[in-house]
């Protein structure tokens, strides 16, 4: 009879140690969890702050993200001082980016986001897990760590590690170069799995008009100093060769060019506030830089931040290092 007690230990224990082994899922477990969520999923919405990094060098940005079924997409950014606000907007009429503080909207006619990885964004985190065939998985307490693969065009932006709660909820993005090097870092707050979002949420003329009113705290481009910006990112070996002031009706503008084995302009003019309401037809498609959101085709990227206008042009670089190059100019003058 003194054996019972013992017996029953024994057995608690491996009671224990079963269901401490069962706790812990596989990579194949995971991923097709992460699919079965994606495809319940009908809407999310969060915060996160966006760190871009360059020559030692960190910049953060803000942003609120907002998405609901089937394809509405409500992205708006800040700087630090909660200033120099923009946002892209999809919704049944088309993509959109606004700039309350110019008072200018664009339309694109673009299937964004699905053309390429995009760091802050769940759906496409979760489509480069589920799409890469050989991931890098660890468990580590109450986190699952992917390292995987991304939909860039360029080795600046090679992979990425991807850290999800046990919720499947994403907390951090780390996307690194060809050389383990962090680029980005997108860190996620208050993550709410299908919260109630109204299609208004994702309107043009209501966030326009809401955004506008916000605007008006924060400085306007007519009275932001105006000053030349030197891009940090040095890709093929790029040097400053040129740069040439000139003065227009408009105002003052500067004409940058590089040279190496992959050139490029840069042209960079003082920002004038949009006397249109309606939104302008934009080619291209949206390009998320962190601290503003620029249009990109093939060979150019324009885009607005702090007063001054933008406009990047190369035929030798991809569409992913324009952004490179237009996601280093924002900061202190380096030459």
């Amino acid at each position: 009879m003194k054996k019972w007690p013992m017996l029953w230990l024994v057995a608690i224990l491996i009671g224990i140690l079963t269901l401490s082994g069962c706790g812990t899922k596989s990579e194949k477990a995971v991923v097709q969890d992460l699919g079965n969520k994606l495809d319940k999923m009908n809407s999310y919405q969060t915060d996160a702050t966006m760190t871009f990094e360059h020559n030692g060098k960190k910049q953060k940005y803000q942003a609120n993200i907002t998405f609901k079924k089937p394809y509405y997409y409500r992205v708006a950014l800040s700087d630090s001082k909660k200033q120099n606000q923009q946002m892209i907007l999809r919704n049944a009429n088309g993509v959109f980016v606004l700039t309350p503080q110019l008072n200018k909207s664009y339309q694109f006619e673009s299937n964004w986001p699905n053309n390429r990885s995009q760091a802050y964004l769940y759906n496409t985190l979760v489509k480069d897990i589920v799409n890469d065939p050989n991931p890098n998985f660890k468990v580590k307490e109450n986190q699952y760590v992917f390292d995987t693969k991304t939909n860039y065009n360029t080795t600046q932006l090679a992979n990425q590690t991807i850290t999800l709660n046990k919720n499947l909820a994403p907390q951090k993005v780390q996307v690194k170069d060809k050389d383990q090097n962090i680029v980005v870092t997108v860190v996620f707050k208050n993550f709410k799995f299908n919260p109630n979002l109204d299609k208004k949420t994702f309107d043009v003329k209501k966030n326009m008009t809401a955004a506008k009113i916000k605007a008006t705290e924060s400085a306007t481009a007519s009275n932001t100093p105006f000053k030349v910006q030197y891009p940090t990112a040095k890709i093929g070996g790029t040097k400053l060769s040129l740069m040439k002031p000139e003065v227009t009706e408009t105002g003052e503008k500067y004409i940058l060019k590089y040279a190496g084995k992959k050139p490029f302009t840069l042209i960079e003019s003082q920002s004038r506030q949009n006397m249109t309401v309606a939104p302008t037809l934009a080619a291209g498609d949206p390009a998320n830089l962190g601290f503003a959101i620029g249009a990109v085709s093939n060979q150019t990227l324009s885009w607005s931040y702090g007063g001054t206008d933008y406009y990047l042009a190369s035929n030798a670089m991809t569409q992913d290092e324009l952004i490179t190059v237009a996601q280093s100019v924002n900061g202190n003058v380096v030459k």
